[in-house]
């Protein structure tokens, strides 16, 4: 390593158990040896929003691992940080965590769906859509079906019921805990 930095393998694995212990996983590791300080960049992620002190925690102590290898290096800046809104989602775990989010997904068929993310399984999710005027109704995508889900921005706030149907309650959009493990 001319750098002397580690490489995204050597990342992942000195910093897996101390995530993992957080309750996150590591999503991606992006090395950026050009960068003045070079760059380490740690995208977590995980059944909670990765929330700025739980970051910053993460960061101390990835530091105080990472800096146990790269005294060599020098100096290098680290962040961590959650998957961007625009991350799409391709995993049962993406939707599972997405609950509640409104998203577009385009089937393989390219038909386009707009609607909220409700209950997912291993092998789908269910997806809580316009239906007439003033209704909703839910349906049942299976992911071998999904060509791109994107979450998207919102502006207004759902209505009861849409929240209802995909298993959220309350104003700050809370996971029903009875259905949260599915």
């Amino acid at each position: 390593m001319a750098t002397g930095l580690p490489s995204q393998t050597q990342v992942i694995e000195l910093l897996d158990a101390e995530f993992t212990r957080a309750g996150y996983e590591i999503d991606d590791v992006v090395i950026d040896a050009r960068a003045r300080p070079p760059r380490i960049t740690v995208i977590a992620d995980g059944d909670s929003a990765l929330d700025l002190d739980t970051a910053a925690a993460l960061s101390r102590s990835a530091s105080a691992l990472l800096d146990e290898v790269t005294t060599a290096a020098g100096a290098y800046r680290l962040e961590v940080s959650s998957p961007g809104v625009d991350r799409p989602l391709t995993v049962a775990k993406h939707f599972r965590r997405a609950r509640g989010r409104k998203v577009e997904v385009t089937l393989t068929d390219r038909t386009v769906l707009t609607g909220r993310v409700g209950a997912s399984r291993a092998d789908g999710f269910d997806l809580v859509v316009k239906a007439g005027q003033a209704g909703w109704s839910v349906r049942q995508i299976p992911l071998a079906q999904v060509a791109q889900a994107i979450v998207q921005i919102e502006f207004a706030a759902p209505t009861r019921r849409e929240l209802e149907l995909a298993g959220v309650s309350g104003p700050a959009g809370n996971v029903d805990t009875e259905e949260a493990g599915a």
